[in-house]
């Protein structure tokens, strides 16, 4: 087990090369840029100090022969509105004045040393913002997975245990309504009659912490946190579990059908012994492969839309914003971090196999 699991930690190093290259030129080959956004914000309104201070020495800088630089300023779109050498400025701004090649060696080179540098657009280093924005969307994930497959399995193995009945109907008809309905129109159901909307104003609406949050005591801040906690995760879980729950019932309804379960009920066992001491082991194998990507998709795609609307600044909103915007440190640092975690998370899923079922082994694995 330890050398099958120091192979997959080694593994981890390649893996993540690989797809952090492919991110980079991918985004690198992806049309428009950080040059292309700071030409744009220049030559339109509400200029940023440091835009109107590069437009202003734009402009001592006397006249520009016709001509001049007509290749640098057909290279980005906007580009032919302003001088050649305003635009090198810009590209040395971002880093762009190196060759495509040295800009990814330094990139790599940083990303060893878990050093993203500063973001394009805050005047912040990527670390400071990850550091801020982490515990948003960590307390996000971890609380909603939790939840999810604290309710979801118990609920799917009664439903296989009560196949048919009036509780499968009943239970299957609002597990499908919430599968089917979008997670932020939970969201906003739970605003409107808990959070002051036209109901009750019982909940906060934004924020992670109030406002005296430094100041109040271990058990006020640890109610504070969870009394802001409750919208957002209770949005996150009524979507969540009800596809956990009805993939775990399909599982367990397959291994019921099978031989070894008649075989062990015509022994005698209980029906306790049955479900949890030979099905639940191998019923459990489909869920618990789909954890990391559930749980990747919970911290990040998931989160989105629900730290817009509760006023959460996550890493999920982090991401989006760098995208939009075009900051590519920050956007290497989200999909470097989300591609780490999503690998150590196959490692521990790895793990858990021979938790629930010990007659898995990594025996062969190792020897190959």
């Amino acid at each position: 087990m330890a050398s099958y699991i120091l192979k997959r930690l080694l593994l981890i190093v390649p893996t993540l090369l690989g797809i952090v290259t492919l991110n980079f030129f991918l985004v690198q080959a992806a049309p428009g840029g950080p040059v292309e956004a700071m030409i744009a914000k220049i030559t339109g309104q509400g200029q940023s100090a440091e835009e109107m201070a590069l437009r202003q020495e734009d402009a001592s800088g006397g006249p520009q022969i016709a001509g001049e630089g007509d290749g640098i300023m057909d290279k980005y779109k906007g580009g032919e509105n302003i001088s050649p050498e305003l635009i090198k400025k810009i590209e040395k701004l971002y880093g762009f004045d190196k060759p495509l090649l040295e800009r990814y060696f330094v990139t790599i080179k940083k990303f060893l040393c878990f050093d993203f540098g500063e973001s394009f657009f805050k005047d912040r280093t990527v670390v400071e913002m990850i550091k801020e924005r982490l515990p948003v969307s960590a307390s996000l994930g971890i609380w909603s997975s939790l939840l999810i497959y604290l309710i979801g399995i118990p609920a799917g193995i009664r439903k296989a245990v009560k196949h048919g009945t009036p509780f499968d109907a009943w239970t299957s008809f609002f597990m499908i309504l919430g599968g089917a309905v979008p997670v932020f129109l939970f969201a906003v159901i739970l605003i409107i009659f808990f959070a002051g909307g036209s109901y009750f104003s019982i909940f906060p609406l934004r924020g992670l912490v109030s406002d005296g949050f430094s100041e109040m005591s271990l058990p006020g801040k640890i109610g504070d946190y969870l009394w802001h906690m409750c919208l957002p995760v209770i949005s996150m879980v009524i979507g969540g579990f009800a596809s956990l729950a009805l993939l775990t019932k399909n599982s367990f309804l397959e291994e019921l059908r099978k031989q070894y379960v008649i075989t062990a009920r015509a022994k005698g066992l209980t029906e306790n012994r049955v479900l949890y001491g030979h099905v639940f082991r191998n019923a459990m194998l489909i869920v618990i492969s789909g954890f990391p990507a559930a749980f990747i998709s919970m911290f990040f795609t998931g989160s989105l839309l629900i730290e817009v609307i509760f006023s959460l600044d996550g890493m999920g909103l982090m991401g989006f914003e760098a995208a939009i915007n075009r900051d590519y440190p920050v956007m290497f640092a989200t999909l470097y971090i989300f591609t780490l975690l999503g690998l150590l998370l196959n490692i521990i899923s790895d793990l858990t196999y021979v938790l629930v079922d010990p007659r898995i082994s990594f025996k062969s694995a190792e020897d190959a």
